[in-house]
């Protein structure tokens, strides 16, 4: 693998007595778009800001580009970061606002600077929008205009503060889709910060998820997802059921489920034993119907609660002798029924898609 973009190695940082930040080690790669997940208060957008220079650090290591960037002010370094705010000029239009950072760069002359300011606008899908008053714009253009004034530059990290909490969900959710194509054409490493489990989920090539100042897991999505080395980190991405369960050797005896072997990967914390828990993802539950037979295994229960979403209908199941009840997903298919509370089910369940927690 190559030296990473952006290191940073054992760095602490305190605000008087409270740790913000302890021995943060971890590397982004050239090109990654990169994404630090966490609840609020645990230490994200400190770090961002961090590498950004905009936040001093009490020991350890920054380096971008393997060049160390202590005491290195924010306007000097490889990067540019848009803000939660956006901090869009109302009194400006587009262009202006754009081309803000451009003003003081006298080796690039005036006809220089409107080509990058409209090549900047064409990236963000905003051609043409030059002219217009910024606080005319709304609040999904005001973000591809903040975009447009960070890429303007040339940064090698384009710094991202929760940049789509300020849109309906409609607009974040085509956003983060016009953001991962914007960061495959544009080939720079962007590193985002967000509470949004599924937003870092989607956009993300590797995510680092923080609790209290540390970096509890550094993993792709979908390992993080299907492997969490730890019940918080579970708990946190998505939906997860914990069953309690006892474990001897490679088998694992789970309340309401039965008996059955597991492999070393699917204990992460080590194959423990005696009393542990065991999480299951809803998707990789499933309702048989009258007439079907489980692909894997089969558990009784009762339908205890069913809320339907239109494409996707959730249901809470009480398995035998579990106090509290699983939830499991299905996607409504045409022709399948919604099965009704208090109806008698059959739950089908892979020993594959068992993760076990000491």
């Amino acid at each position: 693998m190559t030296a990473p973009l952006i290191h940073l190695q054992n760095v602490q940082k305190h605000y008087g007595d409270y740790h913000a930040l302890r021995d943060i080690t971890l590397d982004i790669q050239e090109g990654e778009f990169f994404s630090l997940l966490g609840p609020s208060g645990c230490g994200k957008t400190t770090l961002l800001r961090t590498i950004a220079g905009f936040e001093d650090y009490d020991s350890g290591y920054v380096m971008l580009s393997g060049q160390d960037m202590r005491g290195v002010p924010a306007n000097k370094r490889p990067t540019n970061m848009v803000f939660q705010s956006y901090a869009i000029f109302p009194h400006l239009s587009v262009a202006q606002n754009v081309g803000f950072g451009l003003r003081r760069r006298r080796d690039i002359d005036a006809a220089a600077k409107n080509t990058l300011i409209n090549e900047a606008l064409e990236m963000v899908g905003l051609d043409g929008y030059g002219a217009r008053a910024a606080h005319a714009l709304s609040g999904g253009q005001r973000q591809r205009v903040a975009l447009a004034r960070a890429l303007v530059l040339r940064p090698r990290v384009l710094l991202l503060d929760e940049p789509l909490s300020a849109l309906d969900r409609k607009m974040r959710e085509k956003m983060q889709v016009e953001l991962i194509k914007l960061q495959r054409h544009v080939g720079i490493t962007f590193v985002l910060v967000t509470h949004d489990q599924e937003e870092a989920l989607v956009m993300s090539d590797r995510i680092a998820v923080m609790f209290e100042g540390e970096i509890a897991q550094c993993d792709d999505p979908e390992i993080l997802y299907r492997r969490p080395n730890s019940k918080r980190v579970a708990d946190f991405i998505g939906v997860m059921n914990f069953l309690p369960a006892t474990m001897s050797g490679h088998e694992v005896d789970v309340a309401g489920l039965g008996r059955t072997e597991i492999t070393p990967d699917q204990a992460p914390q080590g194959l423990p034993s005696g009393n542990v828990t065991v999480g299951l993802r809803p998707e990789t539950l499933t309702l048989l119907y009258e007439g079907q037979t489980a692909t894997h295994r089969e558990a009784p229960g009762v339908i205890e609660e069913v809320v339907y979403y239109g494409d996707m209908t959730y249901y809470d199941v009480r398995l035998e002798g579990v106090e509290k009840p699983v939830r499991l997903s299905m996607r409504n298919l045409f022709g399948r029924d919604v099965l009704e509370v208090g109806q008698a089910a059959r739950v089908s369940w892979s020993p594959g898609a068992l993760v076990v927690f000491a």
